[in-house]
């Protein structure tokens, strides 16, 4: 392999280097790469997407707008992680690859968009992180990567107040309701590599829930999380994903958390995580499973106050990639 080549120029570097709100907006100030020639030039080891859709929401749409907003709206936390003593980018080379250039009310045309721009990345052994967008987005995005990984060799850990496994809703196969069954039917991922977390409120009803049990889906509901607290749930979940397979896709719907720390969704459900667990538990899967792709969905800032939800997106990648850096330092220390 030859070695990575990673020229920024001086003008750009001194704006990516300003604050957040000065220069281009790309997530956390990171180069922009816009070719697949650029990713094996560069070399990196995530690639941030962009998959701004949401025209297959069912209630409060917006959603084709959180991947702008988590680019220019996110308050910059700087770079160093307190408590894993690591900067961050001293050791994980992280570019933003864009966005997947969708197709207003042409889904075809749009999930095609998605696979395509998480395949350039996936394909080439790098990590995709994928923000929404409406949960939708995951069923091309994670088969992207179930192909390079190969079908039934990754686990979906799926933080989300709701299950996503209905067959059709209102008639539309590609509901955000639906994508967790299209990626089981496809075999894409096998329902027994599903684990989901955080799950709650009045929906899917029993016909969903018998398909759900048939499939061998495996559930931590939040009324779990509350009974036993969330470390030692957590320690099922690794463990749940650790017997199923070695590569992770982890996807989190921002509904997971409660709409009192994540107002701007569309399927706002009370009694969710905060923020104080939710950042220990992405950091904890990432540091203690092998992770290869991670998507952030349903933000939709027209909902938002104070960029409150934003905000809580990003550090719920920011906590993925401080725990991806802490790895691979430790890694090459290890080899040395």
């Amino acid at each position: 392999m030859t070695a990575p080549k990673r020229d920024v120029p001086p003008g750009l570097r001194k704006q990516l280097d300003a604050q957040s709100y000065v220069g281009p907006a790309t997530f956390g100030m990171r180069p922009l790469l816009t070719e697949p020639e650029q990713l094996d030039e560069w070399q990196p080891d995530v690639a941030i997407v962009g998959a701004p859709w949401d025209d297959n929401t069912t209630n409060r749409p917006g959603a084709r707008f959180g991947p702008r907003s988590l680019r220019a709206n996110a308050y910059d936390p700087g770079t160093y992680h307190l408590d894993l003593g690591i900067e961050m980018f001293d050791h994980l080379e992280v570019v933003d690859y864009g966005d997947a250039v969708t197709s207003h009310g042409m889904w075809e045309l749009s999930k095609k968009a998605v696979y395509d721009r998480v395949q350039d990345v996936a394909s080439r052994g790098i990590v995709p992180v994928v923000i929404g967008g409406d949960h939708s987005i995951t069923w091309p995005a994670a088969t992207a990567v179930a192909e390079h990984h190969g079908y039934g060799n990754v686990v979906m850990i799926h933080f989300d107040a709701h299950a996503d496994t209905a067959n059709i809703l209102e008639g539309n196969l590609a509901s955000h309701g639906t994508p967790m069954r299209r990626l089981i039917e496809s075999g894409a991922i096998p329902g027994p590599n599903f684990i989901q977390c955080g799950l709650r409120g009045y929906w899917p009803g029993e016909e969903d829930q018998k398909w759900m049990r048939d499939n061998g889906l495996k559930h931590f509901m939040m009324q779990e999380f509350w009974e036993r607290g969330v470390r030692p749930v957590m320690t099922d979940v690794i463990a749940a994903a650790r017997e199923r397979a070695d590569a992770v896709y982890l996807s989190i719907d921002i509904d997971v958390l409660d709409p009192a720390f994540a107002p701007a969704t569309g399927t706002p459900a009370p009694g969710g995580f905060a923020p104080i667990d939710l950042l220990r538990v992405v950091r904890q899967i990432v540091l203690e499973t092998n992770v290869i792709a991670m998507d952030v969905t349903e933000v939709s800032p027209p909902y938002d106050h104070a960029d409150v939800t934003v905000n809580n997106a990003h550090g719920l990648i920011w906590e993925a990639l401080a725990a991806l850096a802490w790895k691979k330092r430790d890694a090459a220390r290890s080899a040395m």
